[in-house]
């Protein structure tokens, strides 16, 4: 088990959703600050996010992991 900035203990399958998940989020941010995305660019980045988040929510469900 290890630590996250949040305090909350976790296993590394939940570092790695949360990181991953938190990759998708900032890119798709930069990618709109940067050049500005069409609604179905947005969109993609939407679904990607939400997939991201979803992954993330359904660990912490099995596994009763916590952020």
């Amino acid at each position: 088990m290890s630590e996250l900035r949040s305090g909350g203990l976790c296993c590394k399958e939940r570092e790695r959703l949360e990181f991953e998940w938190l990759e998708v989020r900032t890119r798709g941010q930069y990618l709109a600050r940067l050049r500005g995305l069409d609604r179905a660019e947005q969109a993609e980045w939407d679904r990607r996010e939400q997939a991201a988040q979803a992954k993330l929510v359904d660990h912490d469900l099995e596994h009763g992991c916590s952020g």
